[in-house]
């Protein structure tokens, strides 16, 4: 009767915290700053990195287990401060995709990340709604990405072609999730 009471309590007790997997992982977002902040170099944070795996684990898994569950049953996460809770937001507050985006825009071209043929890249900013990205390739051509802002919204263009619109609460939207 002992044995049966003792795993019934230990399966309930399991159960409720494993509602709280979903949520933000305030403490690896923690472990993480650190691991950015401290060198500005890519072997190093890769170095750290693996120094630090023992501290991620445990990150982890204080947040699946402990400030995950505290974010599911009190809306808001305590480390982040930020609610509302993850599992409380729709799909599209997480993941949002512009439906207005042009066919040819929707695929990552995953070759051209890994071996980048830009040169140099810079901002400018035209007027007051106006900013303009020149990117100078290595072959030697140029592209110019212009963003105009036509009252709730930003139209962006490519060399000229409209490639797509953005409303100023998307932007905003997009800003604070990113923060």
């Amino acid at each position: 009767m002992k044995k049966t009471a003792l795993k019934v309590v230990a399966m309930a007790v399991l159960a409720t915290s494993l509602t709280g997997c979903i949520g933000q992982m305030g403490t690896s977002q923690l472990v993480t700053k650190a691991n950015l902040s401290a060198v500005d170099n890519r072997y190093g944070r890769a170095g750290l990195f693996v120094l630090m795996s023992p501290v991620y684990g445990l990150a982890a898994t204080a947040d699946l287990f402990i400030f995950n569950t505290i974010e599911f049953w009190t809306g808001k996460n305590p480390i982040t401060g930020k609610s509302p809770a993850v599992a409380d937001q729709p799909v599209e507050a997480i993941f949002k995709v512009n439906g207005s985006l042009d066919k040819s825009m929707t695929s990552a071209p995953l070759a051209s990340v890994r071996q980048s043929n830009i040169e140099a890249a810079s901002f400018r900013q035209l007027d007051e709604k106006t900013l303009e990205m020149n990117v100078a390739y290595t072959n030697g051509e140029r592209a110019v990405l212009r963003g105009e802002k036509a009252g709730d919204a930003v139209n962006f263009y490519l060399d000229g072609e409209f490639v797509t619109a953005v409303s100023i609460d998307e932007l905003n939207q997009y800003a604070r999730i990113q923060a």
